[in-house]
Order: structure tokens, then C-alpha cells, then sequence
């Protein structure tokens, strides 16, 4: 493989010659359709990857209730701090990764990966760094659902997620998965919302009619 992917990542771009041919010497370019399942639970990490274009979702699912939380996503430009964790400790998957959109990454085997985090300084600042990321972005959503109230935090996903139209496309679960929460508990929070006129819904569609109120919602101590 040629050199171009790297320059993606600036912190691996800006790398001396000799570290930048250590990942590129043994890398592969993957791609993946939507849908795909990436990796998941009790599978052990086989390469690094690093996401040039598209959208993987990493979630974790309740083996005795069935119900998913969505952990974060990684988009172009980004790792996956599962994956990194697993390759450091030598562990399997505790969660799974989803292509939500078409994927094409880089694939860096295991063994090159350690290879370079044990003779690239300036690779093994990059791994750290994202990982100290990831896990304050981790640490952010715990507390989201542990401390802030279900309501406040629906209105800001249903914002985060609103198309140009105004509208959501998504279903119960759907939401329920990215809040942590029972799809019946979102179903009755949305029914709410409704009720006050500040969504329309429809299956697999949500409207919103009164953006401004669901705002002033969100932000509400």
C-alpha cells in the first residue's frame, strides 16, 4: 500500500519517515458494507483499525434482556478505543461494532501494532492520547445517564439528530439504544412530548414542531 492514507490522521502524518513506513509497510485497506458487524463480544482483536470514511457504532447489548446501549461512534479520521484496549491487554470483546454507513479503513495486524507501539514514540503518544479521549467521552455519557433526567436528555438527541426538514428518522428503539434507556420508557416520554405539541410522530419518524421548546427542555436544571 501506498503512503496517501496516512496523511488522514495529521499525528501519524507528522511521524518520521522511518515510523510512518513501520505502519504502512504491513496495513491493509478494508472495506465494509452497512450493516456489517466489525467485531464482536468474545471475538479477540486482530488488527488496529483506522477509519477513513463512514461511520461504525459501538454499542453493548444486555445478554439477559436484549436491550443495547449505544457507547460512541467512530467516524473518518478516528480509532476505536475498544479495539485499542482489547490489543493492550490482550482481551476479547466485550461490546460489538456495526458499520452504520458503507466503511473503508486501515487494518494494521496486531503484531505490527505492537511492534510499533514499542519502537515508535510518537505512535504510542497518538494510541494514548485517543484512548484518554475516548475515555473521558465514556465517562461523559455514564454520568449522562446516571445524573441527567431522560427527558432533557431526548430532547437534545432528537435536536442532535434532526434532518434539514425537521425531522428524525429513527424508531423507539432506535432512541432508546442511544440514551441507555427501555424503548417502552422512551415510547412514553415521546407520547409526552406529543401530547404538549412539540413532536408529531409517526412510524419510524418523529417531527419536530416546536424545536425552540425542546431547546429551552434541554438545557433545563
Amino acid at each position: 500500500m501506498t503512503e496517501p492514507w496516512i496523511d488522514r490522521f495529521p499525528q501519524l502524518a507528522a511521524l518520521p519517515a522511518e515510523d510512518r513506513r513501520l505502519l504502512t509497510a504491513r496495513a491493509a485497506e478494508v472495506s465494509l458494507p452497512a450493516g456489517a458487524t466489525i467485531f464482536a463480544p468474545g471475538v479477540a482483536a486482530e488488527s488496529f483499525l483506522l477509519v477513513l470514511d463512514g461511520t461504525v457504532r459501538v454499542q453493548q447489548v444486555s445478554p439477559s434482556s436484549g436491550r443495547e446501549i449505544v457507547l460512541y461512534r467512530v467516524a473518518g479520521g478516528e480509532t476505536c478505543i475498544m479495539t485499542t484496549a482489547c490489543l493492550l491487554s490482550d482481551e476479547r470483546y466485550a461490546a460489538e461494532g456495526i458499520a452504520e454507513t458503507e466503511v473503508t479503513a486501515v487494518a494494521i495486524p496486531k503484531a505490527a501494532f505492537e511492534d510499533a507501539v514499542a519502537r515508535s514514540a510518537g505512535f504510542r503518544r497518538l494510541v494514548f492520547a485517543d484512548y484518554a479521549q475516548r475515555i473521558s467521552d465514556l465517562m461523559h455519557v455514564v454520568e449522562e445517564i446516571a445524573f441527567e433526567r431522560l427527558d432533557k436528555r431526548l430532547a437534545q438527541r432528537l435536536l442532535d439528530l434532526a434532518g434539514a426538514d425537521g425531522a428524525v428518522l429513527a424508531t423507539h428503539q432506535d432512541l432508546a439504544a442511544e440514551l441507555g434507556s427501555a424503548r417502552e420508557v422512551v415510547g412514553r416520554q415521546l407520547k409526552e412530548l406529543e401530547r404538549r405539541g412539540w413532536v408529531g410522530l409517526a412510524r419510524g419518524r418523529i417531527e419536530l414542531k416546536e424545536p425552540g421548546r425542546l431547546r429551552t427542555l434541554a438545557r433545563a436544571d
